[in-house]
């Protein structure tokens, strides 16, 4: 698929992660333990109630267990992601992305992407406004139904969103079920993959609409989000999409293969924000299968400096 490359001034802005010495938990347990005993000994009488000191001590253990425990699990998450990176080849442990934006940036569509009377219906988009260092991987139509796929993908936690057009879908439901239930949100791309503007717009609407209906039949929840086929849509197409329940049109900045990345900008490189868009293929379409296609994306976003984010958390 061609990508038009567009010139924009992006700022690039990175995040620290820091973490504190396992040892500052024994002087936190210590000190809870001296003002635990301290408070149990300064009754009115001046003599120590036996059952308050030990009340007021397991109370302190209690509250350091607790800190130890969830930097425990913060540990075994770490090295849980280190295990998964090696299992599946990949020659760097995935970044993790920042805690979600408590306020959401607003979106508006992309210069040049506008259509006629553009502020009536959904923004059009490539990109997310945001300083952080993160991209968002999103996945299209349905044809590979890769069980490793999945594996990988829950192993590795790295999120993504998937747009489904129903005719490639509807024979493996289940599939694309276990795929929800790992926590990623199913998209519209339309029924049958049409080219948009080519089709009136009671027909693009049958395209959007059924997809809608299906995919509320299916699996329980209608999209908000719509990306049209190929990336190609008019005026009545965003008019349909909006009567449908869309609220949000994301596109692309960049598209992974097995074997490359490609990208929109002129200087063919990732930025804050950026949407990667990739398909569901396999080695009939591709040199590779979809884990050596998450390979090459990881290898490349880690590589840069960027985690790979939830689109739904911005959106």
């Amino acid at each position: 698929m061609q990508l038009v490359r567009q010139k924009e001034d992006k700022t690039q802005q990175g995040h620290r992660y820091a973490a504190g010495p396992r040892g500052r938990f024994g002087v936190a347990v210590a000190a809870l333990l001296v003002a635990a005993l301290g408070t149990a000994c300064s009754g009115g009488s001046g003599a120590p109630d036996k059952a308050e000191k030990a009340k007021a001590a397991k109370g302190a253990e209690s509250g350091a267990a607790g800190a130890l425990s969830a930097a425990e699990k913060a540990k075994a998450a770490q090295q849980a992601r280190v295990a998964a990176a090696k299992k599946w080849g990949l020659l760097k442990v995935p970044l993790t992305a920042p805690a979600a934006p408590k306020e959401k940036p607003e979106i508006t569509t992309r210069d040049g992407f506008e259509v006629e009377d553009q502020e009536e219906y959904p923004p059009v988009f490539t990109t997310v406004p945001t300083e952080e260092k993160v991209v968002f991987l999103t996945i299209d139509d349905g044809a590979e139904k890769d069980p490793q796929f999945l594996k990988m993908m829950q192993e590795l936690q790295i999120p993504y969103t998937a747009f489904l057009s129903d005719y490639l879908v509807r024979d493996n439901y289940p599939y694309f079920k276990d795929m929800q239930a790992a926590g990623v949100t199913l998209n519209n791309h339309t029924l049958n993959h049409r080219y948009m503007p080519a089709l009136s717009y009671e027909k693009q609407r049958e395209e959007i609409c059924g997809q809608q209906d299906t995919i509320q039949k299916q699996f329980g929840k209608r999209p908000t989000l719509f990306r049209p086929p190929y990336g190609n849509y008019n005026q009545d197409t965003l008019k349909a999409a909006k009567s449908c329940g869309i609220k949000a049109v994301p596109l692309w900045n960049a598209e992974a293969f097995t074997n490359r990345m490609d990208y929109r900008e002129w200087d063919r490189d990732l930025h804050p924000g950026d949407i990667i868009l990739t398909h569901f293929r396999g080695k009939e379409d591709w040199k590779g299968t979809m884990p050596d296609m998450i390979r090459q994306v990881m290898k490349t976003v880690t590589a840069k400096g960027y985690a790979v984010a939830r689109l739904e958390d911005y959106l």
